[in-house]
C-alpha cells in the first residue's frame, strides 16, 4: 500500500514584504495629492496623452490659457456638463445620488460626474466605468477642489478633453480639426457644438454634426445664455 503524499505546507508571503507592498501601494494613492498643488501653474497632461503618446499613437494638444479662449467655450461646457460648477466643492452630491438611485432600479446610469471629477479621472486615473475608479476619484475631486481655483481646474478641463477623433485634446486642437480656426474665435454655436461631443468626441462630430449633437448644441446655447451675469472663473458677460 503506498504512502499518502506528504501535505505541502502552505507558503506565505514575509510579512517585510506585505509591509513593502501596502507601504508602496500608498505612496502611489499619494501621488496624486502631492503634484495637484504643482498643477496651479504649468500645461498638465491627461493619463489618456501619456498611454497614447506610450503607445505610438496620435496626440495633438495645443495649450490656450483660458483668458485666451472664447468666453462662449467655458460658458458651454459648464452648461453642458456641469450647471453647478461655481456652487459645489467638487462634488454634486445630488447628481451622485441620481445616478444611484437609478442604478438600483435598473435603469441605465447617467453621467453624474462634476467637470472636477473629471479631472480627477483624466490627470490621474484611467477612462472607463469602474467601481474602484469612482472610489479613487471622489476624495481626489474634493482635494482639487480644495487646492485649485475654480477657473484653474476649468481651464485644466479645457485642455485636456479629449475633443477629436484622432488623439485632438484640449480646446484649441479640437477647434483646428472642427472649424479650422483657434478656440479664441468661436461663435456661440461652435462653442456648443464642441461641448455637445465631450461625452464621446470619436462617434460624435462638432465637424459634421447629426441631428443629435445640434439639437444638444442648441440646448447648451439657450443654458449658457441664461447663466449669471458673472462667473466663478472670472469672466464677465
Amino acid at each position: 500500500m503506498a504512502a499518502p503524499a506528504a501535505v505541502q505546507p502552505e507558503r506565505r508571503l514575509p510579512l517585510r514584504t506585505v509591509r513593502t507592498i501596502l507601504l508602496a501601494a500608498v505612496l502611489v494613492l499619494l501621488v496624486p495629492y502631492v503634484l495637484t498643488p504643482f498643477y496651479a501653474l504649468g500645461h498638465p497632461v491627461s493619463t489618456l496623452m501619456l498611454w497614447r503618446t506610450m503607445t505610438g499613437r496620435p496626440v495633438e494638444r495645443r495649450w490656450i490659457d483660458l483668458a485666451a479662449m472664447s468666453p462662449y467655450l467655458p460658458r458651454s461646457v459648464v452648461a453642458a456638463e456641469d450647471a453647478k460648477f461655481c456652487t459645489h466643492h467638487g462634488i454634486d452630491w445630488g447628481a451622485l445620488r441620481e445616478v444611484m438611485d437609478d442604478a438600483e432600479d435598473g435603469e441605465v446610469s447617467r453621467g453624474g460626474s462634476t467637470i472636477t471629477q473629471q479631472v480627477a479621472k483624466n490627470l490621474f486615473l484611467w477612462p472607463g466605468r469602474s467601481y474602484v475608479r469612482k472610489a479613487l476619484e471622489l476624495p481626489l475631486a474634493l482635494w482639487i477642489d480644495l487646492v485649485l481655483p475654480k477657473r484653474r481646474i476649468l481651464e485644466i478641463y479645457l485642455n485636456i478633453a479629449e475633443l477629436g477623433p484622432a488623439g485632438q485634446f484640449g480646446v484649441e486642437a479640437g477647434a483646428n480639426y472642427a472649424f479650422n480656426r483657434s478656440a479664441a474665435g468661436l461663435g456661440p454655436r461652435e462653442a456648443a457644438l464642441m461641448a455637445s461631443i465631450l461625452p464621446n468626441p470619436v462617434r460624435r462630430s462638432a465637424r459634421t454634426p447629426g441631428p443629435g449633437v445640434r439639437r444638444l448644441a442648441a440646448t447648451y446655447i439657450m443654458r449658457a445664455q441664461a447663466q449669471g451675469l458673472q462667473t466663478c472663473w472670472g469672466e464677465r458677460r
